[in-house]
């Protein structure tokens, strides 16, 4: 079986080279450069984990974040972000939130990060 992973980055590089990535492990992956596509589609598929980056025009991370967990409670959330501060990391946890990283984002931290959460 495998794993459906959703990236949701505005910038298409960090979406991109995460794809690649996650692809040669075997995963499934969507990109996608802001939250309302992203959520959109998360209505008609589940996903079993969704990292999506922090600040985003429209609708942001912890948007994003409480949406999943609304819609999809058993879908596993990660958070990135160039932005990170304290505060954003305790509302995040308080919205279950499975994982928090600073970007840069290391691509062996995110893969390891993943396979903890495919395993909760």
């Amino acid at each position: 079986m495998s794993y459906r992973i959703m990236i949701i980055d505005d910038e298409k590089i960090v979406g991109d080279m995460a794809k690649l990535s996650l692809e040669q492990e075997g995963y499934e992956v969507e990109t996608f450069l802001s939250g309302a596509p992203a959520l959109q589609r998360l209505r008609e598929q589940k996903f079993d984990v969704v990292v999506t980056d922090l600040k985003m025009k429209g609708i942001d991370g912890l948007e994003v974040l409480r949406t999943v967990k609304e819609l999809s409670p058993e879908t596993k959330v990660i958070m990135i972000t160039a932005f990170a501060n304290l505060n954003v990391a305790i509302e995040a946890i308080k919205a279950d939130v499975n994982d928090f990283f600073p970007k840069p984002v290391k691509i062996k931290e995110l893969k390891e990060s993943i396979k903890k959460a495919l395993q909760k």
